[in-house]
């Protein structure tokens, strides 16, 4: 039996990853905070002192955060572009890691299945994309959808179409090259977890009379929870700030929080509202996510 860590190898083994958290989590997002409350006015320096140390007085300019849920003292509440773009980026988040399960459950139930002497090369096939560059594989579907691109050109070629079909710059579009990105994502999650399944359990539910869908419902599906829920933020988290395929794939009218935050900060040059559209994209996903650990915790220390 090996023998407990001495405690400070105990220390640095568990201060690593907060140390590592500390430095590329915590400071960007005080940072972000901090330049979120500034008032940038005419000045093109981001990091204008928030106190004067003469009055005392600590100035914080809370526009940068009223201005996105309220377009001036006249406007609706919520009814600006920049609740738009967060709402858009939700939707089409939430339909790409819908779209990602789809398409990798039945991949990763498949290699889980597989013989362990196969597993290794079907898992290299799923991480092959990752040894080619993200924009190259992008480009890649503008050349697959586009007007005189391969699906076009092989159906006009067959004679199924006369003229081209629009496929690029599309809702469509957007929605194939970011669940084509991801996939991976949600894939590997759910092989690590299936693959530790006692298959037996389906045997005993065929033996009990269970049919095939049922079985795999009710035995299969609750088992791989985890699995789903992880796959599932993977791909929902990056997607809902993704910036490049709606740029290159996606149609003028698809204006997602990512582009909006490059806007912001790159054409207006106004950091602070772009750290604060940051700052509430970054409290969406984490606040959700720790209410539900919170209560997911909760009810296994009842267990």
């Amino acid at each position: 039996m090996a023998s407990p860590l001495p405690v400070p190898g105990k220390r640095f083994v568990i201060g690593l990853p907060y140390g590592w958290l500390t430095v590329f989590f915590l400071l960007p997002f005080l940072i972000l905070l901090y330049i979120s409350f500034v008032d940038q006015g005419e000045s093109i320096n981001p990091f204008k002192p928030i106190w004067d140390p003469e009055t005392g007085i600590l100035a914080l300019k809370y526009e940068n955060y009223w201005t996105i849920f309220r377009d001036g003292d006249l406007g609706e509440l919520f009814q600006t572009i920049y609740i738009e773009a967060y709402l858009r980026s939700i939707w089409y988040a939430l339909l790409t890691a819908l779209l990602c399960l789809a398409f990798g459950y039945p991949f990763a139930y498949f290699i889980a299945r597989s013989a362990p002497a196969v597993r290794p090369a079907l898992l290299m096939m799923v991480m092959l994309p990752f040894w080619t560059s993200f924009l190259l594989r992008v480009y890649a579907w503008k050349g697959i959808l586009a007007d005189q691109g391969v699906i076009n050109t092989l159906l006009m070629g067959l004679g199924l179409i006369d003229e081209p079909i629009l496929m690029l710059y599309t809702n469509v579009s957007m929605l194939v090259g970011m669940t084509y990105v991801y996939l991976p994502f949600m894939v590997l999650p759910l092989y690590a977890n299936l693959v530790k399944m006692d298959f037996r359990l389906l045997e005993a539910a065929y033996d009990l009379g269970t049919t095939p869908f049922k079985a795999f419902w009710l035995v299969t599906v609750p088992l791989s929870k985890a699995g789903i829920i992880a796959g599932f933020m993977l791909v929902f988290i990056p997607a809902l700030g993704e910036f490049v395929i709606p740029s290159l794939l996606g149609g003028p009218e698809n204006i997602m929080i990512g582009r909006v935050v490059w806007d912001e900060m790159f054409t207006s040059n106004n950091w602070p509202r772009a750290s604060a559209l940051a700052v509430v994209m970054i409290l969406l996903i984490i606040v959700p996510l720790a209410i539900y650990y919170h209560y997911t915790g909760e009810q296994a220390e009842q267990r």
